[in-house]
């Protein structure tokens, strides 16, 4: 892992963004959303969420005990070695069980009746889970019972496991170097039909027995961790978005390793794109991709588009610096406003504060840039191709990227599924922004 700070000689460069960061006052790192256990009460039972198009829709999800359900359900966060104990209290309706499984543990159950795949609470009854935490990683619990209907519905989150002796000031997702990381972030891919939901909320799940929508299955809505886009780019805890808490705006530094946790929490595969560089897999269903304990991740390998399966997980690490883009990422080092050095001490190409590309400094932007009034302007649009500055826009442009950052459009690649019900943009869809050393993250 390689966190680095700005070097004070650069700060007329991004003297712009230090003013930001001073008045911003936020964290220099992420991490994920969730609740910390190892005991945890969650409440099955039905409410709507809202769809960017301006829809709604009826589902069924898990509560954190009392509160209202929520889409995808909480993310558990616990430590390797906890025995972790989940009460689920069912208030479904219609008369339906509720249960969870936990695909990757031994699970044991106290109460609730007899199912088909795991012991179910009965409509107002409880029913309580207990397994041991045994290995790190990320993992999928979704309901056991009808779960072709009740996954559909929404009863499915994420569970985060550190790994024993995690050191939050120097991450790892597995307890080995390689899956050491700066930046992580959840990716909880899920979908939607929402004629199946319109039939449940007003006829119930018995009128589905008339109609082929389990079988011939049709979604229009597509998720991350809950979100269709552009609601995926909102800030987390909105209060317009009560039942969706969740959102996704993955951000990094150059130079910095970004962890993705990748669930398919759906019935469908999305190939998950990540544009900037390929990531490398390094873990799938909670385990490291090792030939023999302690080997690290040596049977790891890159992609650029990482195929999320339904049921299964899986972590890869992902890269940006200034390598390869052909030019000085922070702008002409003679012109007074740009002025900054390239001091490569340790020897390996980059820049030891800011992650230039040494060989790149100087080098001039490659191509004559339009005049605003010749432009459509994006509201990640700082301004200026260079890192960390931003130049003045027209009034009612830009605005969605404060720091001067790099954007990259992160999406799934079978592109239907970046709609909302047919309409472009939307659905499984978000931006990474690489942001300059010392920019605040979420």
């Amino acid at each position: 892992m390689r966190l680095r700070s700005i070097h004070a000689a650069k700060l007329p460069m991004v003297l712009s963004v230090a003013l930001c960061l001073i008045l911003w006052g936020g964290p220099a790192w992420a991490m994920i959303d969730g609740i910390p256990g190892p005991s945890f009460s969650l409440t099955a039972k039905a409410d709507h969420i809202s769809t960017p198009d301006g829809g709604s829709v009826y589902f069924w999800g898990y509560a954190d005990g009392d509160g209202r359900a929520q889409y995808p359900g909480p993310t558990f966060i616990v430590n390797q070695g906890d025995e972790v104990t989940v009460t689920l209290t069912n208030q479904l309706p219609y008369g339906q069980n509720a249960s969870i499984l936990f695909p990757g543990h031994v699970v044991s159950t106290q109460g609730g009746t007899a199912g088909l795949i795991t012991d179910e609470a009965p409509p107002g009854g409880t029913v309580e889970y207990t397994f041991t935490a045994t290995h790190a990683g990320t993992y999928l619990y979704h309901s056991g019972t009808h779960p072709e209907l009740q996954v559909e519905m929404g009863l499915l989150g994420a569970i985060i496991v550190r790994p024993t002796g995690f050191d939050a000031s120097h991450p790892t997702a597995y307890g080995h170097p390689d899956s050491m990381y700066d930046q992580e972030y959840l990716f909880l891919l899920s979908e939607m039909d929402p004629r199946l939901h319109q039939l449940v909320e007003f006829q119930g799940p018995a009128a589905l027995e008339d109609t082929n929508y389990l079988s011939d299955y049709f979604p229009n809505y597509w998720f991350i961790n809950g979100r269709c886009a552009p609601d995926t780019m909102l800030m987390p805890g909105v209060d317009w978005l009560p039942t969706q808490p969740y959102d996704s705006m993955p951000m990094m530094q150059p130079g910095q390793r970004l962890l993705l946790r990748i669930i398919g929490a759906g019935r469908d595969l999305h190939p998950f794109h990540h544009h900037g560089n390929h990531s490398r897999v390094i873990a799938r269903n909670g385990r490291l991709l090792q030939s023999e304990a302690g080997a690290g991740a040596d049977l790891s390998y890159e992609v650029f588009t990482l195929q999320s399966v339904p049921g299964e997980t899986a972590d890869a690490i992902f890269g940006w610096t200034g390598k390869g883009m052909g030019w000085d990422i922070y702008g002409d080092p003679n012109d007074p406003d740009y002025a900054h050095m390239c001091m490569d001490m340790d020897g390996d190409g980059f820049d030891d504060n800011t992650w230039e590309w040494c060989a790149d400094h100087g080098k001039p932007f490659p191509v004559a840039l339009p005049q605003d009034l010749d432009l459509t302007f994006g509201g990640f649009w700082s301004g200026s191709p260079f890192l960390g500055r931003m130049e003045a826009l027209p009034p009612g442009e830009g605005g969605l990227n404060p720091y001067g950052g790099f954007v990259y459009m992160w999406h799934s690649h079978t592109e239907k599924e970046m709609v909302n019900y047919d309409i472009f943009p939307g659905g499984m869809m978000t931006m990474l922004i690489v942001n300059p050393p010392g920019a605040p993250m979420h």
